[in-house]
């Protein structure tokens, strides 16, 4: 048992980190660097022939970093020597109108935009199980809570939704980033360009970019900054939302009968010496992950504050914020989408729990209003004060004598000016106070009434198509970039 509780947590707690990332810093200054050679050469900074020898000189540094156990240096100064050990010294021409300055936050965008399109995978992932649920459980009744207190029954259906909801604007949100992230800073060299005539735009389409930052100073020294608050910002608040799921089903723990609860099995692990304990384990990796997003997002925070413009604090290796921000916020996608596939919903317990409390007493206000032109407020104070006798002699609402709930109106009503007569019958009252009934009757525009949830998840399921294909686009644009460039770069390594 103890093993298998360690198992379980290690496997679900697992750092993103721990994960081989699918590029690394030297695979992408690699790339940059061809895409500069090509560039360099088509302007006629660099002559065609060097151009051939240094292309050769790139691909035997790349060649000698794949072998297995191979250093993979991660700074350009530390690549350019043994570029030039092979081509000679002129093979540094190709950085002309170059600098770290701007080959870093180049090599953070690429990171970063891979990151981002990573967490837009998993977050389709999520939304698509939310909606999946929302499918199945579209009718199933359950409680709602405001300020922590039972308020009005809806259906898990709606409950999840409102989640999908919330996802999507975050969706939204990644994609404006991406706008945003998919600019190149390369080609600005330190922040003034240089006297050479180095395409940006050209560098920029080479790599895959939609365009090149246009100022050269803000290009490396200031958007590594504020898209770094803006990726680290989606993260934290993806992982906000990821945090309030996962604290709405925590919540059912609490209870000696819980109406969702996680399957058990991988997502679940036993006490080491309480034998009727099944940790949520799957919930709380949820939950932690989540946090280590937005301390991670605060952190970021903390190191672009304060700082004059130019300075390293904010331009760090993608094994911190931002790039690591996105990475963990993908991960806790992850870990909610494994959650949502392990649901377990008991629908009656679920009912029974609405049934116990008076959350539907709204409606039979509304009721009143509607139905007889009782005032509003004179049907709240009536609802308010069959909920403070019905508790306070333990009774559910359908167990209310109907007698009691007469004398109680026309203690409600008097001075009003209306009849004391409670304007519903008996059948009229108690299917007032249903669930089924409250939710059935609701008319507005995203409520919980079956019309309107098939309607939103339809809209919904067509919205999270219409964002993988912008998902796919973007990937296959990527690919395209790069074919092209491994295209020029071929063109130039065979020589005049």
């Amino acid at each position: 048992m103890r093993r298998r509780l360690i198992a379980t947590l290690f496997a679900l707690l697992a750092p993103a980190a721990a994960r081989a990332e699918p590029h690394d810093s030297f695979a992408r200054i690699d790339a940059i660097d061809r895409a500069s050679l090509v560039m360099t050469v088509e302007a006629g900074i660099v002559p065609r022939d060097l151009g051939a020898r240094i292309a050769r000189a790139l691909d035997q540094v790349a060649a000698d970093a794949a072998r297995p156990g191979a250093e993979r240096p991660d700074d350009y100064l530390r690549i350019e020597p043994l570029i030039t050990a092979i081509a000679g010294p002129d093979a540094t021409r190709m950085h002309s109108g170059r600098s770290r300055q701007d080959i870093i936050p180049t090599v953070l965008k690429l990171d970063q935009r891979d990151r981002l399109l990573d967490l837009a995978e998993a977050l389709d992932k999520t939304r698509a199980a939310l909606l999946d649920v929302a499918g199945r459980e579209a009718d199933t009744i359950v409680p709602a809570y405001t300020n922590g207190v039972q308020a009005q029954p809806t259906t898990l259906g709606h409950y999840l939704l409102g989640y999908a909801g919330a996802l999507a604007r975050d969706g939204d949100r990644l994609r404006e980033t991406w706008a945003r992230v998919n600019l190149s800073p390369l080609g600005a060299a330190a922040l003034g360009t240089s006297s050479f005539p180095v395409d940006r735009v050209r560098l920029a389409g080479l790599l895959g970019f939609d365009a090149a930052v246009e100022n050269s100073y803000d290009a490396g020294q200031l958007a590594p900054m504020d898209l770094g608050l803006e990726l680290t910002g989606l993260s934290a608040n993806l992982a906000t939302t990821a945090g309030s799921f996962a604290q709405d089903l925590y919540a059912q723990y609490h209870q000696t009968r819980p109406w969702i609860l996680l399957r058990e099995g991988a997502l679940t692990g036993p006490s080491s010496i309480m034998p009727q304990k099944r940790n949520p384990v799957a919930l709380y990796s949820l939950r932690m992950k989540a946090s280590d997003v937005v301390g991670a997002a605060q952190a970021f925070v903390i190191m672009a504050h304060n700082v004059d413009s130019g300075m390293p604090d904010y331009k760090r290796n993608q094994a911190e914020p931002p790039g690591r921000t996105v990475s963990e916020a993908a991960e806790t996608c992850r870990r909610w989408t494994r959650v949502l596939d392990g649901l377990v919903i008991d629908r009656e317990r679920a009912a029974d729990e609405v049934a116990a409390d008076y959350s539907t007493t709204t409606e039979l206000a509304d009721t009143l209003q509607r139905e007889a032109d009782v005032p509003f407020r004179l049907g709240h104070h009536f609802a308010s004060e069959l909920v403070s006798y019905g508790r306070s002699h333990d009774l559910r609402p359908a167990d209310l004598p109907f007698t009691e709930v007469k004398r109680i109106y026309a203690e409600a009503a008097a001075g009003s000016g209306l009849k004391p007569d409670l304007p519903l019958d008996e059948a009229r009252f108690r299917a007032a106070l249903s669930a089924r009934g409250m939710i059935d009757a609701a008319k507005g525009l995203g409520g919980p009434q079956a019309p309107e949830v098939r309607r939103m998840l339809a809209a919904a399921r067509t919205r999270l198509d219409a964002d993988r294909t912008w998902l796919a686009d973007r990937r296959t644009a990527l690919k395209e970039a790069r074919t092209r460039l491994d295209a020029a770069f071929a063109d130039l390594s065979r020589g005049p």
